[in-house]
């Protein structure tokens, strides 16, 4: 995520957007500037740490390459990459480009399969609310973990679905996330249906394809406020799933990547930056949503 460069920050640093959809092209976004304290900004993200800190080769120069999956609520601030601004991922990628000694960002949009699968490589990290798993790690290489989560259950407002007959009813995850495997391998549903991706798998369960879908739980709060009370979050079963960012495979970068992920999470940064993007996103604190058992 960084590179030792000296920061041209004349009061500003630039940032750039780039929408990638599998091969995508560079886009402005809004230039960085100062907070009211006088502390740097890129977008709507304060930036903190230490200019040249830590160091890395960036695959296009003068810019941090980040992959993610578009939307993500809280996460990425906008929809598309050029319309982004802010959000969880989006700061932290915005603060590790701020202490590499980088001028801008550059934002990728690839399908999350993929990325899990370790089929692209032109980035420096991938922040996608990624659960590290052994699976995955054999094909991609994981930083160290920044944040903990469980996986959630996102139905139709009132609709009849309990800790005690979710196995009755019509389950649905996403390919390429730790949900299907949950599903398949632990609380095996009457049914359990596989969707390309977030769209419509949420779509699943408002058209009613689905009694309900299960995603991390911060991100069908997110989900659920996004649509106004159509969908709302009932339970969340527990896994112990973190998530971390993904590097190539062989990565000479990922020491320093690590080191400043690690200086996020000692200074305080990373919870920081929950309680700004997150909470407001999520409509709710996930820790009060209730936690299933398996019957």
């Amino acid at each position: 995520m960084h590179f030792k460069r000296t920061l041209a920050l004349t009061g500003a640093l630039a940032l750039t957007a780039a929408l990638a959809a599998c091969g995508s092209s560079n886009s402005s976004a809004p230039s960085a500037g100062t907070g009211a304290s006088g502390a740097p900004k890129i977008g709507d993200c304060t930036v903190t740490g230490k200019p040249n800190s830590i160091s890395i080769t960036p695959v296009s120069a003068g810019t941090l390459t980040v992959e993610t999956t578009l939307p993500a609520p809280g996460w990425w601030d906008g929809t598309t990459p050029d319309s982004i601004n802010g959000g969880y991922e989006y700061c932290m990628a915005a603060n590790l480009a701020y202490m590499a000694g980088l001028t801008s960002v550059t934002v990728k949009n690839v399908s999350f399969d993929q990325l899990v699968a370790g089929r692209t490589n032109t980035f420096d990290l991938a922040l996608a609310e990624i659960s590290i798993t052994p699976e995955r790690a054999k094909v991609v290489d994981f930083s160290k973990p920044y944040y903990d989560s469980n996986i959630g259950v996102i139905v139709k407002k009132g609709a009849d679905v309990t800790e005690s007959n979710i196995t009755t009813k019509s389950c649905a995850a996403y390919a390429g996330t730790t949900s299907v495997t949950f599903l398949q391998d632990q609380l095996k549903c009457a049914s359990t249906k596989i969707y390309p991706n977030s769209s419509t798998l949420y779509q699943s369960v408002l058209s009613g394809q689905a009694d309900a879908a299960f995603l991390d739980t911060a991100i069908v709060l997110g989900e659920a406020k996004k649509t106004g009370g159509q969908l709302e979050v009932v339970g969340q079963y527990s896994t112990g799933e973190k998530y971390g960012a993904i590097y190539p495979q062989g990565s000479a970068n990922e020491d320093a990547l690590n080191q400043g992920i690690a200086t996020m999470l000692s200074d305080g940064t990373l919870d920081g930056l929950s309680k700004q993007w997150l909470g407001p996103a999520f409509g709710g604190d996930p820790s009060s949503v209730p936690v299933w058992a398996i019957q």
